[in-house]
């Protein structure tokens, strides 16, 4: 009966013979090692950069207002009942009311007509609702649908929103996002056949001994052991390789961004990693390391038979 203290030590014992191979090879070993960081840094890259895409337009739901313009007898208080009504709507989550005086005055501001303005007998600025959809019913169809059904309102001239935008919007981040994926899926399967061809590499050059442990008693699972965790410190300093690439790469980029995003007057910045994303990069590059060196030595080891 194994108990606790020979299950632990005999794992120590592996780890620590693991580490001593990679050790023993650092040409070889850091060669490797960068190989997955420079694979899981593109995908992780790549996810930035779409979370940062999302954030800079605020999502589709927050880039989308739908401009109502009332008819020019609706009088205010008609207007901020309309308003106060579509509040209500779980489609709709804010209603800003902009009287017919207010947009008077900032096109007076804007436009450098103030003189002509005030040749006006009155004011032929209708009262406008600006809305904005809730998320879960920010779609381009949506979206449509529900200014084609603010036009028919009784109080309403005109509805406009540019759905088009939101459409090429949508499918630039949604190709993004399985851009992301496709190269996630090619680089993952990549880093397992390198921690599986590194394990194949491994066996071969360890056929002897491992023949001689078969004989002896020593069952695949022991023989595969030390193995795994080579595997495993394989990943995880290729995730730490390639969080520290990924960082390099916003940390150059955010510079850049920040200049352009000063000129159209925002104060937007690069987010970088934050520490749960971290950790999913270096556990995915432990998992894959694992994985790869699972499928490597069940493969290989398989073949070698313990010899009398």
């Amino acid at each position: 009966m194994i108990t606790p203290s020979i299950w632990f030590t005999r794992h120590m014992q592996a780890l620590l013979s693991a580490l001593g191979r990679v050790l023993r090879r650092p040409m070889a070993s850091l060669l490797t090692t960068v190989v997955i960081g420079i694979a899981l840094s593109f995908p992780a890259t790549l996810w930035l950069l779409v979370k940062n895409a999302e954030q800079v337009t605020g999502g589709i739901a927050e880039a989308v207002d739908i401009t109502v313009y009332l008819k020019t007898e609706v009088p205010l208080e008609e207007a901020e009942k309309l308003a106060a009504s579509l509040k209500l709507r779980n489609s709709i989550d804010e209603v800003t009311l902009i009287p017919a005086e207010q947009g008077l005055l900032e096109f007076r501001d804007r436009s450098g007509f103030g003189a002509a303005l005030d040749a006006l007998p009155e004011n032929p600025l209708p009262h406008v609702l600006v809305l904005r959809p809730s998320t879960a019913h920010s779609s381009a169809d949506e979206v449509e649908a529900l200014k084609t059904d603010l036009a028919g309102f009784p109080e309403v001239e005109a509805a406009q929103v540019d759905t088009q935008w939101v459409r090429r919007l949508a499918a630039i981040l949604q190709m993004l996002e399985d851009l992301f994926k496709a190269i996630a899926l090619m680089l993952g399967v990549g880093v397992l056949a390198v921690i599986g061809n590194v394990t194949r590499l491994e066996i071969g050059a360890r056929r002897a001994e491992i023949e001689v442990t078969k004989l002896v008693g020593g069952s695949n699972a022991f023989v595969r052991r030390p193995f795994l965790y080579e595997g495993l410190l394989f990943g995880a300093i290729g995730g730490l390789i390639a969080l520290a690439i990924t960082q390099a790469v916003m940390f150059a980029l955010d510079i850049p961004v920040a200049r352009l995003a000063t000129l159209y007057g925002s104060e937007f910045r690069l987010a970088g990693l934050g520490a749960a994303d971290a950790a999913t990069l270096l556990l995915l590059g432990a998992g894959l390391g694992l994985a790869g060196a699972w499928l490597g030595a069940a493969r290989h080891l398989s073949r070698i038979e313990a010899r009398g």
